[in-house]
């Protein structure tokens, strides 16, 4: 990749950099992909294996750029690989030969949706037979390493100009599993969850922050209930020197039609909001840098 404003690498992953004043702050979009494999013979529904696509994530923070802010976003479908999961969590059973690296196997690969998806909600099997362990590593070669690299390298960048950095890891959640303010009624759903890994990722001062912002825009915001951050801002996290990383996750219903995948009419005020949301962490990243 080369270090224009936009690169991509095809089928992977495109980078959309700072345009003017940066700021090390990064976005990513690691399960907004939808160009599928030619390899990826599943044998469910395609309807149904689309529905597990955070749809649009990747345009809702479009314009980050502008503000400072780079972004990252996956090519490729989370049901073909999951860039969002350990290389350990693999479901052995899957594969047609013994693995030969470590395995550690999570309630998300028991549950089917491991580093490899076994199943796409509500209860679509997506083979009907075990994977060759050439094609899984494949996978992880082609589209998994690339897209964690990638990522790093943006973050290391960042952080070895600016001393620090923050990273905003980006998704959806389904409406229906989507919990409710107590008291509230089927009206008072949440509306972002901000997920730390329970403080362990980012310093608390920025995931106030961004509820906060959220909350002033009129938004109902949870932190870590339910959803807490899994790998990627595991793994590309170290707060304690300088390298913070927070999952948001947005309730589909606010943006999109979930049954026929089309952005609805909420979709341009939530992007605003989201670069108006960009442009304060921007800022704040500033003032910290002195």
């Amino acid at each position: 990749m080369t270090h224009d404003l936009k690169t991509e690498i095809p089928g992977v992953l495109y980078i959309k950099r700072a345009n003017g004043s940066s700021a090390p702050v990064v976005f990513d979009s690691p399960h907004s992909g939808a160009v599928y494999p030619a390899d990826f013979d599943c044998i469910a529904p395609m309807d149904v294996v689309r529905k597990s696509e955070d749809a649009f994530v990747d345009e809702l923070y479009a314009d980050v750029p502008e503000c400072g802010a780079s972004l990252q976003a996956a090519l490729f479908p989370r049901a073909y690989i999951d860039p969002n999961r350990s290389l350990m969590d693999i479901d052995p059973e899957l594969i047609d030969e013994p693995w030969p690296d470590p395995l550690a196997p999570s309630e998300k690969t028991r549950l089917g949706h491991g580093l490899i998806w076994r199943m796409c909600p509500p209860d679509y099997a997506l083979y009907d037979r075990k994977l060759r362990a050439t094609e899984v590593r494949s996978r992880i070669e082609t589209y998994w390493r690339p897209y964690h690299h990638a990522l790093r390298d943006m973050l290391d960048s960042a952080q070895s100009r600016f001393g620090q950095v923050w990273h905003i890891n980006c998704h959806s959640m389904p409406a229906a599993g989507v919990p409710q303010q107590p008291g509230m009624g089927q009206g008072g759903r949440i509306d972002f969850v901000l997920g730390d890994r329970d403080g362990t990722t980012c310093e608390p001062e920025f995931t106030e922050l961004v509820a906060t912002i959220l909350r002033g825009f009129g938004y109902r915001v949870r932190v870590n209930d339910p959803y807490k951050g899994v790998e990627l801002v595991r793994a590309h996290s170290d707060p304690r020197n300088g390298r913070h990383s927070l999952q948001v996750e947005i309730n589909r219903a606010l943006y999109m039609n979930e049954l026929s995948l089309e952005r609805a009419g909420g979709f341009n005020a939530l992007r605003a909001n989201l670069t108006r949301l960009a442009a304060l962490l921007c800022d704040y990243a500033r003032t910290k840098m002195g």
